[in-house]
């Protein structure tokens, strides 16, 4: 039996839950969210509480993904989730323009992002862009998405990466007579 299936997941008020078999929708102050799980795992509610519950121990597994799942969405809708993203680099910036944000990374061309539903693109300062929004899925993967238009090199660090993350250098070229 997996740890993390078993806890069971609490409701916080504010927050209205609908199971219908194995689609479960999560409804609260800043969205509604849905999603599919398999036939394996068993979603009841009980009171405040959301238990999963699996019928073979083959899948313990999809147990515990089962129950972070219906967590993420339950965070999602109260307080959402966010990604930081900082540029660096001479020259590299972003700004925000109406619903995208135009990267300045280098390239003969400026690299157009546009805001998709479900994601807010915000641009405090011409380093930094916040991914955010209440799907904690796509959050990762739009991050991954403009991080993806110019990968941090490992020479000087210049690029796209995540705040917080270190970029594991290298040394340049040793050069010199012989």
């Amino acid at each position: 039996m997996s740890r993390i299936g078993k806890n069971p997941i609490e409701i916080p008020a504010g927050v209205e839950v609908k199971i219908e078999g194995n689609v479960v929708t999560v409804k609260g102050p800043k969205g509604t969210l849905t999603d599919t799980f398999l036939d394996c795992v068993k979603i009841a509610q009980e009171g405040n509480q959301i238990k999963v519950s699996i019928d073979n121990e083959l899948h313990g597994n999809i147990h515990g993904l089962t129950r972070t799942l219906i967590n993420n969405m339950i965070i999602g809708v109260t307080q959402g989730f966010e990604k930081t993203l900082e540029v660096n680099g001479v020259g590299y910036r972003a700004q925000k323009q109406g619903k995208k944000v135009v990267l300045t990374l280098g390239y003969s061309h400026p690299v157009e992002i546009e805001e998709m539903e479900g994601i807010t693109l915000e641009v405090p300062n011409p380093n930094t862009i916040v991914v955010k929004g209440i799907d904690k899925q796509l959050v990762g993967q739009v991050a991954a998405n403009i991080r993806e238009k110019r990968l941090p090199e490992p020479y000087k660090g210049k690029g796209i990466k995540y705040a917080g993350e270190r970029i594991k250098r290298k040394e340049g070229k040793a050069g010199g007579k012989k």
